[in-house]
């Protein structure tokens, strides 16, 4: 098992060959427009995966796909002859649903914001359902004047 860092390494300068490689451009023209977005080596530094993202439609994302796999040997033959490895790993590529996952956790977003607002709404012309302040407070002269009164008139009222 290689060193964490080393395998780190490598990812980055596999990400870079690739990167620059598909700069220059690739005779295929399915390819659209490419961005790598990580390169992830395992641990033997045998296999790199590297996950890229598309701008554009659907069928964009598929003929780019079949793009990548169609120049994985080249790509990989590019990637031998730039890096110091004894072996040169086997490349996948990946789409990165990287963009999918920001616009539906900006969607969340939204929705939770709109409700939000519906509840600020709701209880600024909310009224309390019991008393306005339900907590016991502690006891004050006056209070225990009032009630001695009104245990007098009750019993008032109960002796007729």
């Amino acid at each position: 098992m290689a060193d964490p860092a080393r395998a780190r390494k490598l990812a980055d300068r596999i990400k870079e060959i690739i990167a620059r490689r598909l700069d220059r451009g690739l005779r295929d023209p399915r390819l659209g427009f490419v961005t790598i977005t990580d390169v992830q080596v395992t641990g033997d530094l045998q296999h790199a995966t590297v996950f890229y993202t598309v701008y554009g439609s659907e069928q964009e994302r598929t003929d780019t796909a079949a793009a990548l796999k169609a120049a994985t040997g080249m790509l990989r033959s590019e990637v031998g002859k730039n890096i110091t490895a004894r072996l040169t790993p086997t490349l996948e590529f990946q789409l990165d649903a990287i963009p999918e996952n920001a616009a539906h956790i900006e969607d969340l977003l939204r929705e939770a914001r709109q409700r939000d607002s519906e509840v600020a709404s709701l209880a600024s012309s909310a009224s309390y359902a019991g008393d306005e302040d339900p907590y016991v407070k502690p006891r004050t002269e006056d209070d225990e004047a009032e009630d001695s009164e009104a245990a007098a008139d009750s019993e008032d009222a109960d002796a007729r």
